[in-house]
């Protein structure tokens, strides 16, 4: 990403904050900035254990707190999955997620069909759909060929 991006991303975030009400406090740019910078879909602790070199008195509550807010004024998402840690994602664009069984990796990709699913004509008459996710899991690359060269699967499908 580059610096013209991130400067716009958080104009973006800054202006969303003021819209919200809330206070642009350096924790919240530092939080904001690490989740936009991170290929990781990050969780909490993640960005806590990231933050804490230049914040050392930042709490995981703090981080935790900021990234709901963040998902509240519209500027990240959660990540959907099952059995793990909440993952955050601050990239907006229209994109879709896999989520490697073994290893927990989040990995984003973009298929242009998966734009346009159909919303079922019950659900879109009875609420508002405000985002369409999809979401894969399976095996990434390096899992499947850690498979393919040992032959039995240690899946470890609880992360």
């Amino acid at each position: 990403m580059s610096d013209g991006d991130i400067n716009t991303k958080m104009a973006v975030f800054q202006e969303k904050c003021r819209q919200a009400g809330l206070k642009i406090t350096p924790q919240r740019l530092a939080v904001y900035r690490a989740l936009i910078l991170s290929n990781e879909h990050p969780s909490a602790d993640v960005l806590y254990r990231q933050l804490r070199r230049d914040f050392p008195s930042i709490s995981l509550d703090t981080v935790n707190r900021t990234l709901l807010t963040l998902t509240q004024i519209g500027v990240a998402f959660v990540v959907e999955g099952s059995g793990q840690a909440r993952r955050y994602d601050g990239n907006l664009e229209n994109h879709q997620h896999f989520r490697c069984v073994n290893c927990g990796k989040v990995i984003d990709f973009h298929c242009e069909q998966f734009n346009d699913i159909p919303i079922p004509d019950d659900i879109e008459e009875n609420f508002v759909v405000l985002r369409k996710t999809v979401y894969l899991e399976g095996l990434c690359q390096s899992c499947k060929s850690e498979l393919n060269s040992q032959g039995a699967p240690r899946l470890n499908i609880t992360k």
